[in-house]
C-alpha cells in the first residue's frame, strides 16, 4: 500500500477538514492572563485555511484586529498517522523568528483537546486547546493556561469562526 492510500484511510486525518475555508472570527481574550483579571478585550478578525501535506495537515493565515492594532498570524497542523495525533504549531508576525511549542492532541467525540507544556510571563504552564463544534458553519476554539499541572485552568481567550459564504 502506498503511503497516499494509508494516509487516507487513518483514523483521525480528516478531524480538521470542517474547518478548510474562509472564516470571519470573533475574538475574546483577557486583557491580562494569569493575573487574576476578569476584562475581556473583544475584536474581530479573518482566518483562510488550506489543506498541505496530501491532506494529511492543514495551514491558516490570520488577521487579528486587535484594539491596539492588527497582525498576522499563522497556524500549521500536521497529523501523525502512526499516533493517531495532530501537532500545532503558531507563529505570530509579530516575533517572526519564534515559533511556539507544538500543541498536541486529538478529537473524541467531536472535541478537540490539544496539549503542550510552556512558559508565560516566567512562569512554567500547561496550555490546552479545546475545539468545539456546535455546527460546521461556527466551530469555537479556546485556549487555557494552568499554573498547576492541570488541576485548575484559566481560559484566557475565545474564538467563535463563522464561515464565509
Amino acid at each position: 500500500m502506498n503511503s497516499t492510500n494509508k494516509s487516507t484511510q487513518v483514523s483521525g486525518i480528516g478531524d480538521f477538514d470542517f474547518f478548510i475555508g474562509n472564516w470571519q472570527v470573533k475574538h475574546r481574550r483577557l486583557k491580562e492572563r494569569l493575573a487574576n483579571c476578569h476584562e475581556w478585550l473583544e475584536f474581530r478578525g479573518n482566518t483562510s485555511v488550506v489543506k498541505i501535506l496530501g491532506g494529511a495537515g492543514n495551514m491558516d493565515d490570520n488577521l487579528l484586529d486587535m484594539p491596539d492594532g492588527a497582525y498576522r498570524a499563522a497556524t500549521v497542523r500536521a497529523f501523525d498517522a502512526d499516533k493517531g495525533i495532530w501537532s500545532i504549531w503558531w507563529l505570530d508576525g509579530r516575533y517572526p523568528t519564534h515559533l511556539d511549542v507544538p500543541m498536541q492532541g486529538r478529537f473524541t467525540n467531536c472535541i478537540g483537546e490539544f496539549y503542550a507544556d510552556d512558559t508565560f510571563a516566567g512562569h512554567t504552564i500547561r496550555v490546552r486547546f479545546l475545539w468545539s463544534i456546535p455546527s460546521a458553519d461556527q466551530p469555537r476554539w479556546e485556549q487555557a493556561f494552568s499554573v498547576d499541572g492541570g488541576v485548575t485552568w484559566e481560559t484566557n481567550w475565545v474564538m467563535d469562526f463563522t464561515r464565509e459564504s
